[in-house]
C-alpha cells in the first residue's frame, strides 16, 4: 500500500483518477522532466531518473485502474474461481500468487497474520477464495514477470 500511496503522490493523483486523467498527468509530467531537454549533466541524469520514476508509477497505477481491471474481470473471476494454486508467497503486505493456468496476480494490503491463515490452510486456493479474492486490491503480475513492464 506504501508503494501505492507513493506513486500517486508522485503523479499528485488520487483514488478516483481516470485512466484519462492519468494518461495526462504522466504525459504533461514527462514534458515537464524529460531528460532530452536537458543540456546540463548533472540535471539530465536526475531528470532521467525522474522520468524512470514517473513512468513506473504512471504504469503501476493503470494497472490497478477500476477501468482496467474492469476489462480483465471475467478472466479473473475464472481463473480464481476454477484454477489451483501453483504457488504462493508474501513480501511486505504483498501477496503473490502463481495459478496453475499462468496467471499471477499480486494482493496488496494483505495482513501477514491472513497470509500465515493461508499457509496452514488444508486448501490454500479454497482460503484464498474465501479471504483473499475480492477483498483486497490486486493487479494482474503476469506483464511483469513476463515483459517488465
Amino acid at each position: 500500500m506504501k508503494k501505492i500511496v507513493e506513486y500517486r503522490k508522485l503523479l499528485d493523483v488520487t483514488k478516483t483518477a481516470t485512466l484519462k486523467e492519468l494518461k495526462t498527468i504522466y504525459r504533461n509530467s514527462m514534458k515537464d522532466h524529460h531528460p532530452d531537454t536537458i543540456a546540463d549533466d548533472a540535471e539530465r541524469l536526475a531528470a532521467e531518473e525522474r522520468s524512470a520514476a514517473i513512468i513506473e508509477a504512471y504504469h503501476f497505477l493503470v494497472s490497478i485502474a477500476p477501468e482496467t481491471l474492469e476489462k480483465t474481470k471475467a478472466e479473473y473471476n475464472t481463473t480464481t474461481a476454477t484454477q489451483a494454486i501453483h504457488d504462493f508467497h508474501y513480501d511486505n503486505q504483498v501477496l503473490y500468487i502463481n495459478f496453475v493456468d499462468g496467471h499471477s496476480y499480486e494482493y496488496f494490503g494483505v495482513p501477514k497474520a491472513l497470509y500465515i491463515k493461508m499457509v496452514n490452510a488444508e486448501s490454500p486456493a479454497r482460503f484464498a477464495r474465501r479471504n483473499i479474492h475480492g477483498a483486497f486490491l490486486y493487479r494482474s503480475a503476469a506483464k511483469i514477470v513476463a515483459g517488465e513492464e
